[in-house]
């Protein structure tokens, strides 16, 4: 269970990676209910590798992207991580500055798709937990219901290119493997 101090949390390249699930954490950040964080590593790696498979996507826009992320959140951009990174040892050693990022930030959380590249012992002794963006979310749901229906509809009605209706975006994060999320989001539809 989240405390009711704001709680921060390391977003993984592959969350920012997907347009939507890195448009719904912003939000849920945006509505005060975490502190987000990145690194220039992680900028580098989701936007590379977005570039590398999207190549109808223009590299101005993913900049722009990036740039709207870093003066939005002026402290999400996290420099000075890098002495930390070397002393780490995980399984794929590639993501050891993600953890750096959170053992220098103190966040709580680390929100990846990968939770095997994070074990458990490795995070444990510096208080850190590799969650899904699924688990990450319903937690955000269980400490603040409301804010977290503010965010998800600040989130859709952002949406232009194109719009979605309720069911057209429910569908999208059902996609994204937000199952239970959706499940929570379909009864209070009204104010989504």
């Amino acid at each position: 269970m989240i405390s009711t101090v704001m709680i921060s949390a390391v977003l993984d390249a592959c969350i920012l990676y997907s347009a939507v699930l890195r448009g719904l954490l912003l939000h849920l950040g945006s509505n005060e209910l975490f502190r987000p964080f990145w690194s220039p590593e992680i900028q580098d790696e989701w936007t590379r590798n977005l570039f590398q498979n999207r190549p109808d996507l223009k590299w101005e826009n993913i900049e722009r992207t990036c740039r709207r992320m870093d003066a939005h959140f002026p402290n999400g951009l996290v420099r000075g991580y890098e002495t930390i990174t070397p002393t780490l040892t995980l399984p794929d050693m590639n993501d050891r500055h993600v953890l750096a990022v959170a053992i220098y930030t103190e966040a709580k959380y680390i929100v990846t798709t990968n939770i095997n590249d994070f074990p458990n012992e490795v995070l444990q002794p510096y208080k850190i937990e590799a969650v899904s963006p699924e688990k990450f979310v319903l937690q955000l749901i269980q400490h603040n219901p409301k804010r977290v229906l503010e965010a998800v509809r600040d989130h859709r009605l952002g949406l232009t290119r194109p719009p979605k209706t309720v069911d057209e975006y429910l569908a999208t994060l059902e996609e994204q493997g937000l199952a239970k999320t959706v499940a929570f989001l379909r009864i209070h539809e009204n104010d989504i």
